[in-house]
């Protein structure tokens, strides 16, 4: 019986349809569990030491911000090979290498999104500081982590603390128009 359904309102029907656009508009596609064989061989032992060296060459010597430095060259840099680095960041941190080093690059984005040093700068400004390669890969994977995207993100923060925000001069508006 067709009544027995529960009715969808328009507006859940929207919120559905602009979802589906914001995950196509920004390449993005759901997360699909697969097991990489290679993940139980690597001993425990290496794994929790391999963890700790990931962690202070990506985060501590903030190689996230290195447009260049694969996993790869992270690989050569511990002395072990790609297949190892990649079952430790599944298995210790349960995504890719590429999610995981795009997590440090957006907790560093937001940080500079929202300090009164750095308001005059452009996304693609605040994106090469934080090691994207360019804007699209930017804007995808903020949105990826957060739901929304970076210009959203800071517009949202300034309405919750005005305070912060630095106003601009009749000078800096002048410069902008030119």
């Amino acid at each position: 019986d067709l009544h027995s359904f529960p009715t969808r309102r328009s507006s859940d029907l929207a919120i559905l349809i602009q979802f589906s656009t914001d995950m196509a508009k920004y390449n993005i596609t759901e997360k699909r569990e697969k097991e990489a064989a290679y993940r139980s061989l690597v001993n425990p032992q290496l794994m929790d030491e391999l963890k700790e060296k990931i962690l202070h060459v990506i985060v501590m010597q903030k190689k996230y911000k290195d447009k260049e430095y694969s996993a790869k060259k992270l690989a050569e840099d511990l002395g072990t090979n790609t297949r190892y680095i990649s079952a430790v960041v599944n298995v210790q941190f349960h995504m890719n290498y590429t999610t995981f080093v795009n997590k440090f690059r957006i907790e560093e984005a937001m940080t500079i999104m929202v300090d009164r040093r750095y308001q005059s700068l452009t996304m693609e400004e605040v994106s090469d500081m934080v090691g994207f390669s360019n804007r699209q890969s930017f804007y995808a994977s903020f949105y990826k982590f957060m739901n929304m995207t970076p210009r959203d993100y800071r517009m949202q923060h300034f309405e919750h603390h005005p305070s912060e925000k630095v106003k601009k001069s009749k000078k800096t508006r002048k410069k902008e128009n030119v």
